[in-house]
């Protein structure tokens, strides 16, 4: 997805979207971080923040999910929470198949940073971080939640590894500096050492608002092999929708979560029943 500056743009291709998912034979949908808005002007996106009940691509998600008889995983939305210290939340939602939200998952981990690119990234002055890893069962098994910067910190894969996710979604929008260095060996490993899917919607591309995201969603089995990679910023192609130009554009990618491979690569590798909880580090100095 390359999602715009305009929520109402947003939702209308996720409707489309979920339509589309559920002629294709999908259980269940999984769309980027942030796929309502992408907007780095903050005097003109703030105003289009608004909280759960005022926000209309959940509105629209929600509405898509009952009338198609399908579940959404809706990567996150930016909303504002009714009680807190003025932040907003970046917030994931797993809606099930008569529209109802079965958990939200608010981002833990902000990225901050200054890359070498020259790029300057504050989310913590935007976003209050969440604190509370997220599972929840759904027709694909248990399913874990995170959303892009997580990915770095093991802690939080390591907990839903303890509650035998079978599968985690990572909804990303990433930089392309980043993208490239890590992207596929950060969600090869969580994969891994969680003995999970992995399935990571990813915002693509060159963005309204001027940003450029890396792409490449991907699908990951627990032994760590891409079942799926969707590419990066050479989408949108051609033939890519036009009537919105750069905004909200996006295409679909179909797996199959094989539960069958689970349990074979659990078996050979049973590093979650092997897993221990470890007393504190000893440091010797010198």
């Amino acid at each position: 997805m390359t999602t715009g500056i305009d929520p109402a743009v947003s939702a209308a291709r996720l409707v489309q979207a979920v339509a589309e998912a559920r002629a294709g034979g999908a259980a269940m949908l999984f769309t980027p971080e942030m796929s309502g808005i992408i907007d780095r002007d903050r005097a003109r996106g703030g105003p289009r923040i608004v909280d759960e009940a005022r926000d209309p691509v959940l509105a629209a998600v929600r509405e898509a999910a009952a009338r198609e008889g399908i579940w959404v995983h809706l990567g996150s939305l930016a909303v504002r929470p009714e009680a807190g210290d003025g932040r907003c939340a970046n917030r994931a939602f797993v809606i099930d198949d008569s529209g109802a939200i079965r958990a939200r998952y608010d981002k833990i981990h902000m990225f901050d940073v200054d890359l070498a690119s020259g790029e300057s990234w504050r989310e913590s002055n935007a976003y209050a971080p969440g604190d509370t890893p997220t599972v929840v069962d759904t027709p694909l098994g248990r399913l874990g939640l995170a959303i892009c910067y997580d990915i770095r910190f093991p802690a939080l894969f390591e907990a839903l590894g303890r509650e035998k996710c079978d599968v985690i979604a990572i909804p990303a929008a990433f930089t392309v500096p980043t993208g490239r260095a890590h992207w596929h060996l950060l969600q090869r490993a969580r994969a891994v050492e969680a003995s999970a899917f992995v399935l990571s919607a990813a915002q693509v591309g060159l963005h309204e608002d001027g940003r450029e995201t890396y792409g490449h969603s991907l699908a990951i089995d627990p032994w760590g092999e891409v079942l799926l990679d969707m590419g990066g910023a050479e989408w949108p192609a051609a033939d890519a929708p036009a009537e919105h130009a750069g905004a909200a554009k996006s295409r679909l990618g179909f797996v199959t979560i094989d539960h069958a491979r689970l349990a074979q690569v659990r078996a050979q590798v049973p590093s979650l029943s092997n897993r221990r909880t470890l007393a504190r580090t000893r440091v010797i100095a010198k």
